[in-house]
């Protein structure tokens, strides 16, 4: 498939600035990918659709304050300095995206706090944007990140024009992550609140984690008309025996096994065997899925929606199918539905 085919018209209006007030009470679009039917729901309807035994995938993922702003010396221009990943701990070397670009050279020093409590060196180019700087602290390792945690900011998407609130510490983070190492949240795991899944624990659901730590890749922009051309960014995952045993055992019983967001989706895409099912696995993963693509574990998800022209609508269109997902947005769009990090969300049967 092409590009321009998961191209569409999207209002900046539906583009949600703010969470729904309670996690579990934004809205829910259910797709049956075997009736072809689409319902309207809200999202604490999903326990309607799983039953005893059913298995259930998170991404334990937790997003880091991943955003600084600093001071460059001399002439002290603020300078937004957006943290991928560390490099290397015992140096206290990142690599960062910085912003604006232009002004920041290899040897510039950056001034964080308002005190200038940490420092950081620029000590090579990594593309437009990126930097790898080297960070100077006095202080222990344990230290230095309790610094960083506090200078920093919740890395919310730059879509969203307002200032970061207090709020968004706790609603930009999923109420299981455990795992540091994301600098965006799994949203789709944002709507899941304690009581829904005290709920859904009760009626005997399965929960399985697997980790995905997402960088900004998953949200680069397509550039080339030809799918098959198109490179993910690198992102690592892990997957515990525990989880393989739950989710292989929800397969071979022919349950539900539902796919919470489209990193879990790549991340147990990135782990199966010949015989398609689920092991252990500790790395990387660079997986691109666009249709048409055979699934191997999930037979079901749930998903936030998304951009135009994203690879997170291209891997959900593999799954549900290109010209339901495409009758689906015209759907979502014509009745209102929120769309992107903090938007209501899909479930696909």
């Amino acid at each position: 498939m092409k590009l321009s085919q998961f191209d569409f018209n999207l209002p900046d209006e539906l583009l949600a600035e703010y969470p729904a007030e309670n996690r579990d009470e934004s809205r829910l679009m259910v797709l049956n990918r075997k009736e072809g039917t689409i319902e309207h729901k809200m999202f604490k309807d999903l326990i309607e659709y799983f039953d005893e035994d059913d298995v259930m995938v998170f991404n334990n993922t937790k997003v880091f304050p991943a955003r600084l702003y600093g001071n460059k010396e001399k002439t002290g221009a603020r300078i937004e300095v957006f943290l991928l990943r560390e490099l290397n701990a015992d140096t206290r070397l990142w690599d960062v995206l910085v912003d604006p670009a232009r002004k920041i050279r290899i040897g510039n020093k950056l001034y964080f706090g308002e005190n200038e409590e940490l420092v950081a060196e620029v000590i090579d180019n990594t593309t437009s944007r990126g930097r790898t700087l080297r960070f100077l602290f006095d202080g222990s390792y344990t230290e230095f990140r309790k610094k960083l945690k506090e200078l920093g900011e919740t890395p919310l998407p730059k879509y969203i024009q307002r200032d970061v609130i207090p709020e968004d510490e706790e609603r930009y983070q999923t109420i299981y992550a455990k795992q540091e190492g994301a600098v965006a949240a799994p949203t789709a795991g944002l709507h899941f609140s304690k009581h829904l899944m005290k709920r859904l624990e009760i009626k005997g659901v399965n929960f399985a984690e697997v980790t995905l730590h997402i960088g900004l890749g998953t949200f680069n922009p397509v550039e080339v008309e030809d799918l098959s051309k198109h490179k993910m960014d690198s992102e690592e995952i892990s997957i515990e025996e525990e989880a393989t045993q739950i989710i292989n055992k929800g397969k071979k019983t022919k349950r539900k096994v539902c796919a919470v967001g489209t990193t879990v989706m790549r991340t147990l895409e990135s782990a199966v065997n010949a015989d398609h099912t689920l092991h252990e696995y500790e790395g990387w993963t660079n997986k691109f899925i666009f249709p048409p693509y055979d699934f191997s574990i999930a037979n079901c998800m749930v998903t936030n929606f998304h951009m135009p022209k994203s690879t997170l609508l291209m891997m959900i269109s593999a799954f549900a199918g290109h010209e339901l997902m495409e009758k689906a947005y015209k759907e979502a769009i014509k009745e209102k539905y929120r769309f992107y990090s903090y938007g209501d969300a899909m479930l696909i049967l």
